[in-house]
């Protein structure tokens, strides 16, 4: 069995003290140049691999930031990881993504202190776990819920303006039967987009009936599945279809171009998101552009300015942009009475 090198055994090649070739590898700046120089190549030499783990628990500084998440399907989560990942090497922090649907495994990676602060994205969080988590003074970043305290921010996007951006645009093109297909149940941006939608359909005097609202569960094939399922059940097709993600619309439009139907010329359909496939998908779909990349990167922001007590918790809401391509057209009756 081969002989695990450690610092003693570097010091006494180096004819040096401990607390020396510990000060040269953790780069404090008290030795002469030589000498850490002189240190670094006897512990290269020796094949010395520092124990990181012992060195955070005497500093209680991991140098390292988790991302707590449930799944990474779907190309908003390649977008978030890689702008966060992208920041954290910025300021030179390392990033642990944890991917569970174990709330239990969430809480005590956070709460264990496997990382200096956590950014968080679990809609299932029951309160009692998130009140564990607020006392605990650990610095926390929430993507799907507004929390606010010392140690806890929350960088979440405008999905209220966003739904009603998406239904003044389709009161302006004339639409008054309009469908609504669900992302996650109880999932934050899912609830705001709909509520902000409704609100603005409400005041029109149009109300969204219970037939028309669908659940895709923010998936491309569950949505395909629910929408060919409601065209084959003979209910009348609302004139247009809000998603509550892209790949939502992206399923709905397949489900409704294989039973016969056209987009836009027979029925508007609009997503959310604007991921990258939307400005090619069927001529363009009509989308609303959030943030994503801006999210992760004031998340990491908000995160490590907790970490060094420069701010306390802060709530940031990101706006999102109306982005119309060919998905949608005006209300066919609406240009018919016009025409005649």
């Amino acid at each position: 069995m081969i002989k695990k090198i450690t610092i003693k055994d570097v010091a006494r090649e180096a004819n040096v003290s401990i607390s020396t070739v510990s000060n040269a590898l953790n780069d404090i700046n008290v030795l002469h140049p030589d000498t850490k120089e002189h240190i670094l190549r006897v512990a290269k030499s020796l094949n010395y691999i520092p124990n990181v783990h012992g060195r955070n628990l005497k500093s209680r500084n991991t140098k390292t930031l988790g991302l707590f998440l449930r799944s990474i399907k779907g190309p908003y989560y390649g977008t978030l990881i890689d702008s966060i990942a992208n920041e954290c090497d910025k300021f030179g922090y390392n990033l642990s993504v944890f991917i569970t649907k174990n709330e239990s495994a969430t809480i005590n990676n956070i709460l264990g202190r496997q990382v200096d602060g956590a950014i968080v994205l679990n809609e299932w969080l029951t309160e009692d776990n998130l009140d564990l988590l607020e006392k605990s003074s650990i610095p926390l970043v929430f993507l799907d819920r507004e929390k606010v305290g010392r140690y806890v921010s929350s960088v979440v996007f405008s999905s209220y303006k966003g739904g009603e951006m998406v239904a003044h645009h389709l009161l302006q093109l004339g639409h008054k039967k309009i469908g609504y297909i669900h992302g996650v149940e109880d999932q934050y941006d899912d609830k705001e987009r709909f509520k902000g939608f409704q609100d603005v359909l409400a005041k029109a005097g149009i109300s969204l009936e219970e037939k028309d609202c669908l659940y895709g569960s923010f998936e491309e094939d569950t949505t395909f599945d629910a929408v060919k399922q409601f065209i084959q059940s003979g209910k009348e097709l609302p004139d247009a279809f809000f998603a509550a993600n892209d790949l939502s619309a992206i399923g709905c439009i397949k489900a409704l171009q294989s039973e016969g139907y056209a987009v836009p010329q027979d029925i508007t359909v609009i997503g959310f998101d604007d991921i990258e496939l939307s400005a090619y998908f069927n001529n363009g779909l009509t989308t609303v552009r959030n943030p994503i990349v801006k999210q992760g990167v004031k998340a990491v922001e908000r995160l490590l300015n907790i970490i060094a007590n420069k701010e306390v918790g802060k709530l940031d809401k990101l706006d999102g942009e109306l982005i119309i391509r060919n998905s949608c057209s005006p209300n066919k009756q609406i240009t018919s009475d016009i025409i005649n």
